[in-house]
């Protein structure tokens, strides 16, 4: 197909002035042959499979970034659930095997490594256990790792026992990070329906169905998307922007699809999945809630937020699935709000608050991400909301995830400054009346009957 010199100024202009970027390369990492009842021995199996598998991740990046003109901003690992490892294992603290995995990520140079992780929707294993107690030491004893539970899902229902667990350790991650904005907690995501090939941070994990090594690529691209949009008329009707919005994600999507194609060719590696989610920055211009403006939204949160929100997450899907039969992850739009200079604006000047963020996870891809909130904010609040937030990816058979950060020391007003693609997050009001019987009462919440489905 001949390439016309218009489409080459367009894609030019996507990389240079919109913000089009391939946002991960990862490389999922099968561990199960790091088995050991040692955990030193374990920790030092999991550091040589790591670095051996993924030594040429980044310089391969590196060249096809060089090659093909497109930024690749993140180069990462996922790595099969820590807590399947363990189940032999005689210490009760996992965190020396955090540790290796950071060791192995900072040799290798990739960014971040996901995986502390367990699956504990219908029940946990003293594995589990052992990983979800060590998940604030681990966060707090590393830089690069991230940890996720997944507490529910649609066919299991949702463990309340693990859910409340959770929002105690969410807690505590904020708390051993104090006098590093809390940073523990927003490596940690709490999962519904979590799904085993993310490339994403802080939910990877590579899973159970998967080969020894995969290939996983995120693209994003919400500035290429509000860039077309803002060169619509605004008499333009909601049809014709929904088609606008399905043709920019097809050619975002043709472009991490060759990338991935060539990185999988060059690592000697299986192709997984390509994840098209609107994964914002907090560069101007780059913005997931500017698009939702750019829609003709007064500002995001503002009534008609969600409906426009779900004809982007859908339009999106459509266009995706066209340029590449291997489209999976999340793949949608993401809506945290500390790497979105948009909604920090928006949380900031009162037209977003975390009610309505929990309304628009219900048409997102994901779901409360990167919000902090008070630090004196109640186990049980914490619980509830992720409870909540389970009860939608349940009942509508969808990813959700809760990524929380208590700001240890702060009040309402206050900010949490990451730094880098994590951006700052201002502290927002928390609904106070979660109350205590609910937090405690404990159980498993049966699986809503569409979980019979087969």
């Amino acid at each position: 197909m001949q390439i016309t010199p218009a489409e080459v100024a367009e894609t030019l202009a996507m990389v240079g002035r919109q913000h089009l970027d391939i946002r991960t390369i990862t490389l999922g990492i099968n561990l199960r042959s790091c088995v050991d009842s040692d955990i030193e021995a374990l920790a030092s199996k999991v550091y040589e499979r790591m670095t051996r598998a993924a030594e040429h991740l980044v310089p391969t990046a590196d060249q096809l970034e060089r090659e093909f003109g497109i930024p690749i901003i993140n180069k990462r690992i996922s790595v099969t659930p820590v807590a399947e490892l363990c189940a032999g294992v005689h210490a009760q603290d996992l965190t020396p095997i955090a540790v290796a995995m950071d060791k192995a990520a900072k040799t290798v140079g990739v960014d971040f490594v996901g995986g502390f992780s367990a699956l504990v929707q219908k029940g946990a294993s003293e594995a589990d256990y052992k990983l979800m107690e060590s998940i604030p030491s681990a966060l707090a004893a590393t830089e690069r790792v991230c940890a996720s539970v997944n507490v529910g899902s649609t066919r299991a229902g949702i463990n309340m026992d693990a859910a409340y667990k959770m929002a105690g350790i969410i807690r505590r991650a904020a708390e051993e990070t104090a006098d590093r904005q809390c940073i523990g907690a927003g490596k940690l995501v709490v999962f519904c329906n979590a799904v085993e090939d993310n490339p994403f941070m802080a939910g990877a994990f590579h899973g159970s169905g998967e080969a020894d090594q995969v290939v996983n690529v995120g693209v994003s691209g919400p500035g290429v998307v509000r860039a077309v949009l803002a060169d619509m008329p605004q008499s333009a009707d909601i049809t014709a922007v929904a088609e606008a919005i399905k043709a920019t994600a097809f050619k975002i999507t043709r472009a991490g699809e060759l990338m991935a194609r060539e990185a999988a060719k060059r690592l000697g590696v299986q192709k997984g999945i390509l994840d098209l989610s609107l994964a914002p920055t907090p560069a101007e211009g780059d913005s997931v809630a500017e698009i939702i403006e750019a829609i003709g939204v007064g500002q995001c949160g503002g009534p008609g937020t969600t409906a426009a929100l779900a004809m982007l997450n859908d339009a999106v899907k459509k266009g995706g699935v066209m340029a590449s039969s291997s489209v999976g992850g999340l793949s949608g739009a993401f809506i945290p709000v500390s790497e979105d200079a948009g909604m920090i604006r928006a949380a900031e000047e009162g037209a977003l608050s975390i009610e309505k963020l929990e309304a628009m996870t219900c048409v997102c891809s994901v779901g409360l991400d990167m919000i902090a909130v008070p630090g004196d904010t109640t186990q049980e609040t914490i619980f509830g909301i992720l409870a909540d937030e389970c009860a939608i990816g349940m009942i509508n058979n969808k990813t959700t995830a809760v990524r929380l950060i208590p700001a240890i020391g702060k009040k309402v007003g206050d900010t949490l400054d990451f730094g880098g693609l994590l951006g700052y997050a201002p502290v927002m009001p928390v609904n106070q009346y979660a109350g205590t019987v609910f937090a405690h009462r404990g159980g498993h919440m049966p699986a809503p009957l569409n979980s019979l489905k087969n």
